[in-house]
């Protein structure tokens, strides 16, 4: 039986105790494509307005984070281009995998919202304060989950959440454009 999903309204009073941010990487930050070429070298498509949106957050003071199951020069130089410091890869349990950087920041996963779109995203989904998935989420996911973002994975999705964040905390998100 699917989860219920939270109003808007309850979206935002959530959203006002998260203190972490923690993104899945493809299908999330991206459209859940990868391309490769014949020499093994790889290739993303990252969504420019997530990506403002995640330096406006950073500058706000909410901390994000990358937390994938493959590992990605890609999604490594994209991160820390966007000043992301909280890049973690290569662990399919993303449970184990968060759990030394909430103690590194001293945060409970109740502080944590969490987004992602695949069946290895439950997990965690399960855990956090606040869970989310992507419009073009797996269908087990979305039943697992709080909140259903309108957007897909890679076309707005972050941004629709960092929104529904800045409004829910009161933070005028042109306060840190430079």
């Amino acid at each position: 039986m699917a989860k219920k999903k939270l109003t808007s309204k309850q979206l935002a009073n959530r959203l006002k105790n998260i203190r972490l941010l923690a993104l899945d990487v493809d299908g999330v930050l991206t459209d859940d494509r990868i391309f490769f070429g014949p020499d093994g070298y790889e290739l993303k498509q990252f969504n420019i307005s997530d990506g403002f949106f995640i330096v406006l957050a950073l500058r706000a003071g909410l901390e994000i984070a990358v937390i994938s199951g493959r590992p990605s020069p890609a999604t490594t130089t994209r991160m820390k281009d966007l000043g992301v410091k909280h890049i973690l890869q290569a662990m399919l349990d993303k449970r184990k995998q968060i759990k030394p950087l909430l103690e590194k920041l001293d945060l409970t996963l109740e502080e944590v919202a969490f987004m992602g779109n695949e069946l290895l995203d439950i997990g965690l989904s399960r855990e956090v304060g606040l869970s989310i998935a992507v419009a073009d989420s797996a269908e087990e996911l979305i039943d697992e989950v709080d909140y259903v973002t309108k957007r897909n994975g890679g076309h707005g999705a972050v941004r629709e959440v960092i929104k529904a964040y800045f409004a829910a905390t009161n933070i005028n998100p042109m306060d840190y454009v430079i």
